[in-house]
């Protein structure tokens, strides 16, 4: 029989890349990490691993052993599942990604409450970005992830993964508050600040701005959306600034709902019939309606 550590460091492998990413993510050394897969590939008696440069790549046996042990994993979620809905009392740990604005906006409220209701529940939450939060629910680093989608891109759910539209949140148009500006088009030669050059984010607002028919002058690269409040109350910038950023800001103004984003939030297959995920997730809806209430 096939040891389940051992194949869980083959599935890891493939969602991490690289032996050194598996070794930091699990508090292994890179040597450890190779000599279990080589104990692997002894047990199975097939190649599982071979070379490309200095890196490695799975074998389509071993790809066919980490499907085999995706099985395995959502078959013990789903038994812990049960288990958890036999008690009486919501308890456990739920680990939360999320994103910087909807982090900042949702889950200090949503903790406070199932903290107050569930004293035997721990909430944690880690602020990382939308790829790198979905593959750590992958990895199961996380079991709830709270990601954006900007207007025109796909939903790339990977398989194994649940995802459901939270909340809508409007995109506006943020400028200094004393800029004669009536609509996007009045920026072509004003300075803006927008995310990274490659971004999600910046493909989307790069083509908002083309379509208004100018090339927009990026004079300020941050993923920081409330720096970019910032630079807008300063009279630096102009900027788009979701919904969520917005609650608390009065100093700019907003010239014009341009779109809006979709905030998903997303949990593994098999652990959404947890009642403590079920309680997380609940919390977090209602929250999100709150929002929705009040834009």
């Amino acid at each position: 029989m096939y040891d389940l550590h051992r194949l869980r460091l083959l599935r890891e492998l493939s969602l991490r890349g690289t032996l050194a990413a598996v070794a930091q993510a699990l508090g292994y050394s890179p040597s450890a990490v190779s000599h279990q897969l080589s104990v692997l590939e002894r047990e199975t008696g097939v190649p599982l691993l071979e070379p490309v440069g200095r890196r490695v790549r799975l074998t389509p046996a071993a790809e066919r052993l980490v499907m085999h042990t995706e099985n395995i994993l959502d078959e013990l979620e789903r038994a812990q599942a049960s288990v958890a809905a036999s008690r009486s009392e919501v308890s456990g740990h739920v680990r939360i990604a999320a994103f910087q604005s909807a982090g900042r906006a949702m889950l200090p409220g949503v903790v406070r409450r199932l903290s107050s209701q569930h004293p035997a529940l721990r909430v944690t939450f880690a602020h990382i970005s939308a790829d790198a939060a979905v593959l750590g629910l992958l990895a199961r680093d996380f079991d709830v992830v709270l990601s954006e989608r900007y207007p025109g891109e796909p939903s790339t759910a990977p398989v194994g993964v649940r995802t459901t539209v939270l909340l809508s949140d409007k995109l506006f148009l943020a400028v200094p508050a004393d800029w004669p500006v009536g609509s996007l088009s009045d920026l072509a030669t004003r300075p803006w600040v927008m995310e990274h050059a490659g971004s999600s984010v910046r493909r989307w607002t790069d083509s908002v701005c083309r379509g208004a028919g100018f090339e927009p002058s990026v004079m300020f690269e941050s993923a920081d959306v409330y720096l970019h409040a910032q630079l807008v109350t300063e009279g630096l910038a102009a900027a788009f600034l979701p919904g969520l950023s917005l609650r608390a800001q009065s100093e700019f103004r907003t010239v014009e709902v341009v779109a809006a984003r979709s905030i998903e939030l997303s949990v593994r297959q098999g652990s959404d019939a947890s009642p403590v995920i079920a309680t997380v997730t609940s919390a977090l809806k209602d929250q999100a309606r709150g929002f929705d209430a009040r834009a």
